[in-house]
């Protein structure tokens, strides 16, 4: 029974000391430990990508190194799950989608009152009738309603609209005094306010008594 025991510790000890079999030990060995580095160094990377965090990326490749070469995947199975879903590259582009569908949506004018889509060029909403814009007097193009001058030829609209009203005023009233004529005013202040026309003689009755005199019979 010893003889077989010895014979196979002797056969297991040959193949162990077998050069080419302890070169390819040694090689896996390597390849365990460069797979255990580059986990690492992956960690390092991938984390970089995900968050803005400086002390991240160093965290990460610490907690796959202490899992030492047997147990790093087990680091690396675990970070997968922990991890970031997006990149920094990627949130930064649905960001940028997303402004450019809400300048879009902005880009579409609609009614301040019914918030239905109107046209640029519409000067009345169909639907409820509010007013969006308006036709300069000057160019005759579109105006915002509230613009204080025209874009297009420059005209002010608060100061010579004022103007004009002001000149419409004086130029109504030229035209009253010149229809009425320059002794119509005069005739009008001398009248007393109080006149009566004594054309109809009248009698009034008070009480049962008479006030005033009564016109003569014609004989």
């Amino acid at each position: 029974m010893g003889d077989i025991i010895k014979t196979i510790t002797d056969t297991i000890g040959g193949i162990l000391n077998n050069p080419i079999l302890q070169l390819g030990l040694k090689a896996a060995a390597l390849y365990v430990v460069i797979l255990w580095l580059a986990g690492a160094y992956w960690g390092f990377r991938d984390i970089q990508l995900r968050t803005d965090n400086p002390l991240a990326p160093y965290l990460v490749a610490s907690g796959v190194i202490l899992f030492t070469p047997v147990f790093f995947w087990l680091a690396i199975f675990i970070y997968r799950i922990i991890r970031p879903q997006e990149k920094i590259g990627e949130v930064y582009e649905r960001n940028l989608a997303e402004e450019a569908l809400l300048a879009e949506v902005e880009m579409v004018k609609t009614c301040p009152t019914c918030q239905r889509r109107v046209d640029e060029e519409w000067i009345i909403c169909p639907t409820c009738r509010t007013r969006l814009n308006r036709v300069c007097p000057n160019c005759g193009r579109l105006v915002g309603l509230d613009w204080s001058l025209c874009a297009w030829c420059g005209r002010d609209f608060d100061r010579r609209d004022i103007t004009a009203a002001v000149r419409s005023v004086a130029a109504l009233g030229e035209v009253e005094e010149a229809a009425l004529g320059p002794g119509a005013a005069p005739r009008a202040a001398a009248r007393p306010a109080g006149a009566v026309s004594h054309a109809t003689p009248m009698t009034a009755r008070v009480d049962g008594g008479r006030l005033g005199a009564e016109p003569k019979s014609e004989r």
